[in-house]
C-alpha cells in the first residue's frame, strides 16, 4: 500500500503549542456513520453504563538536555536506556559527535560518547548510574516534545505537568501517551458516576511514535519496539465487559496496541510483560478494542495509518479533512476525536 495514501496537508497554525485549558474545553470530532463536532466534556454522555476505559499509566521522563561540548552547543534527548549508566541519544549537532567526547548536560551531568549507531544515535555512558542517574535526569531534565512543538533553549517548566498523563505512575516513557492528556480529575469522577468502568496497563513510549514514514510501500517500513505489562485484573475486566455487553474503549494508540499485540485469534489477552512491534495498517482484523479515543496524527505516520484501519482509509480521510476545515487543534497538545471500529474498513 502506497503511502501517499496516508498523506494531507495540515496549516501550520493548526498544530497546537499548549492544550487549551480547562482541559475538559477540548473539542472532540466524533466519527462514526457520521460525524459529531462535541467537547471532551461531552464523553460521559458518549459512552454508557458498562463500557470500560482502557488507560496507559505509563510516565515520562523529562529527558531532554542542554549542554556542551567544549566549546561548542549541543542538545541530547535521551530516548531509550542501554544499561544503568548508559541511554541511546538523539543529538545535535550529532553528526560531528565521535567516540570519546566527553559532554556535560544540564547543571552537572557528565557523559562520554561510546559509540553511534545507523540510525544515527549516540550512545551516551554517564557519570553516575541506576537510581542516581534518573534522580539526575528528573532534576536536570526537560520533556521530551515532539520538534513540531517550539520551545526556547531549556525547556519550558509548565510543560513537566502539561506533558504528563494525571494517572501516569510507571516511569519509562519519552513521549506521552497524549490521548490521556484530555483527562482530568473531575472527568474521571463523572465518567464513574456514569458506570464506565477503567483498569490501567503500562506501554512505554518511545519517539519512534511520531516518526514519518519514509518508504513508498508501507510494507517496507520497519516498526519501532515498545515495551510494557498488563496487569491480571485487567485483563480480569475486559472479560467482565464483554461478558455484560459493555464495550473496550482505548485511550490512545498505545492503548489499542497493547492489547491488539497480546491478544489470540478469540480475542482473549494475556497479561503479563510484553515488547511488541506491532505494525497496524488498514486490512488489520481488530480482536480487542470498540471504540478509541485519540488525537490528531501526522501525516504520513504509523498512527495516521492505524486509525485508518480502525475506522476506514476513506471515513478517516473525510475526517481530517472536516477537522482542518472546522479548526480543529492538531498533534499532541491538540483537540481529540472519538472513533467507532468499522467492521469492514475499506
Amino acid at each position: 500500500m502506497r503511502v501517499d495514501l496516508f498523506d494531507f496537508a495540515l496549516p501550520e497554525e493548526l498544530i497546537a503549542q499548549r492544550p487549551v485549558e480547562p482541559r475538559e474545553a477540548g473539542r472532540l470530532l466524533v466519527v462514526g456513520e457520521r460525524f459529531l463536532d462535541r467537547r471532551i466534556g461531552d464523553l460521559p454522555d458518549l459512552l454508557k453504563a458498562g463500557d470500560l476505559l482502557l488507560l496507559n499509566d505509563s510516565r515520562v521522563l523529562p529527558t531532554r538536555f542542554w549542554g556542551r561540548r567544549g566549546e561548542v552547543a549541543v542538545e541530547a534527548t535521551l530516548v531509550e536506556p542501554a544499561s544503568p549508566a548508559a541511554w541511546w541519544a538523539l543529538a545535535r549537532p550529532g553528526r560531528r559527535l565521535r567516540p570519546a567526547d566527553r559532554l556535560r548536560l544540564g547543571r552537572d551531568l557528565e557523559a562520554r560518547v561510546e559509540a553511534k549507531d545507523a540510525e544515527g544515535r549516540v550512545l551516551l555512558v554517564f557519570d553516575r548510574s541506576g537510581e542516581a542517574l534518573l534522580e539526575a535526569i528528573r532534576a536536570q531534565g526537560a520533556m521530551p516534545l515532539p520538534p513540531y512543538i517550539r520551545r526556547p533553549i531549556g525547556g519550558d517548566p509548565r510543560d513537566l505537568a502539561d506533558y504528563q498523563p494525571i494517572q501516569a505512575r510507571v516511569e519509562g516513557s519519552v513521549a506521552a501517551p497524549t490521548a490521556s492528556l484530555h483527562l482530568t480529575p473531575a472527568l474521571l469522577a463523572r465518567l464513574a458516576e456514569r458506570g464506565v468502568e477503567r483498569a490501567f496497563l503500562t506501554l512505554h513510549v518511545g519517539l519512534g511514535t511520531f516518526a514519518p514514514v519514509k518508504v513508498e510501500d508501507i510494507e517496507a517500513h520497519r516498526m519501532h519496539r515498545e515495551c510494557g505489562a498488563i496487569p491480571p485484573e485487567t485483563v480480569r475486566a475486559i472479560e467482565r465487559t464483554r461478558a455484560r455487553g459493555g464495550r473496550i474503549v482505548a485511550v490512545g494508540t498505545t492503548v489499542l496496541r497493547a492489547v491488539e499485540s497480546r491478544a489470540d485469534a478469540q480475542g482473549r489477552v494475556a497479561a503479563g510483560p510484553f515488547t511488541t512491534g506491532l505494525f497496524v495498517t488498514p486490512g488489520y482484523r481488530f480482536r480487542v478494542v470498540d471504540r478509541l479515543l485519540t488525537n490528531f496524527h501526522l501525516p504520513r505516520s504509523t498512527l495516521f495509518m492505524l486509525v485508518c484501519a480502525f475506522s476506514g482509509l476513506a471515513r478517516m480521510r473525510t475526517a481530517y479533512a472536516h477537522a482542518i476545515e472546522e479548526r480543529y487543534r492538531f498533534f499532541s497538545y491538540g483537540d481529540a476525536c472519538l472513533l467507532d471500529r468499522a467492521e469492514t474498513a475499506p
